[in-house]
């Protein structure tokens, strides 16, 4: 993570597991004034009550004055509720600044709110992130961008402040098509690598010593490095919840279905995680594909 050279009036909107740790790091390590908002209040008088800062009724009111405000909220209609109408970011924004969001949502309502950024006189950019509620503590995020050179070089170094990659791939929604394809790809490894701790298990293998050795090789991966060990020891209560991927796959196949992309193995591992799901697993982390194979 690096630190901004320019002290900003910044906003952020959104206080979740990962919003609440980005805004604190925009504080603490880039320096810069931070207004909140969060529909839940308490948790936005927690944050000021920490790092300080000004608690906003509203996201207009947080918006208004802002160099550059972020949100993080939850999908596309939560997106739309605090970015437009009279109580929403748009209608209080400066003329010029940039709007940053870090949601997972979809590709088409990032290009609606460019267009509607556009047309208020602001810059908008979909920023969705990858390195789950850890990347948001640490500040070690990768954050994947659609939208315009000039604004984007502007808000990069701020954005720094809990990010390890930082970087514009297109136009506005090129960022979540981009989150599209990271969550394909984590989808079919970590499945990968459930089946491959079942099988281990099966032929009475040494479970740390086989994964040690074979993540030093060509099926090496973060999700062998850093999940490995607590499936085989059946921790599933923290990281980046089954509920979330749900989502994220759901807007993954309906994009999938608009632009005649084939993900057979996305497809099936979506359902995989709704058994997850239905055997009450909705909030443990990813690798609790484990769990439906072990039943």
């Amino acid at each position: 993570m690096a630190e901004s050279s320019q002290r900003l009036r910044v906003a952020f909107i959104g206080l979740g597991v990962m919003g609440f740790p980005m805004a604190r790091h925009l504080a603490v390590i880039g320096g810069h004034e931070v207004v909140v908002y969060n529909r839940t209040r308490s948790r936005a008088e927690a944050w000021s009550r920490v790092f300080g800062g000004v608690v906003a009724t509203t996201p207009a009111e947080a918006a208004q004055g802002r160099d550059v405000v972020f949100a993080c909220v939850g999908n596309d209609d939560d997106l739309r509720s605090v970015t437009l109408g009279p109580a929403g970011a748009f209608a209080t924004m400066r003329e010029g600044a940039v709007f940053v969001d870090h949601t997972t949502a979809s590709a088409d309502v990032a290009r609606e709110l460019d267009a509607a950024a556009r047309a208020a006189g602001l810059h908008f950019i979909d920023a969705p992130v990858s390195g789950g509620q850890a990347g948001a503590e640490s500040g070690m995020l990768t954050v994947m961008c659609g939208g315009e050179a000039e604004p984007f070089a502007r808000v990069e170094p701020v954005i720094r402040s809990y990010a390890r990659s930082c970087r514009l791939l297109g136009p506005a929604g090129a960022g979540q098509l981009t989150k599209m394809v990271n969550q394909i790809c984590i989808a079919g490894l970590v499945q990968g690598l459930a089946e491959g701790v079942h099988f281990a298990r099966r032929a009475g293998l040494d479970i740390p010593a086989v994964f040690d050795v074979i993540s030093k090789g060509a099926a090496g991966s973060w999700q062998m490095e850093n999940r490995s060990v607590t499936m085989n020891e059946g921790r599933y209560d923290f990281g980046f919840a089954v509920d979330w991927m749900r989502k994220d796959l759901g807007i993954v196949l309906a994009e999938a279905r608009r632009n005649g992309a084939k993900l057979p193995i996305a497809a099936l591992i979506d359902q995989f995680y709704a058994e997850v799901q239905a055997m009450g697993g909705g909030r443990w982390d990813t690798s609790s594909l484990l769990a439906r194979l072990d039943r």
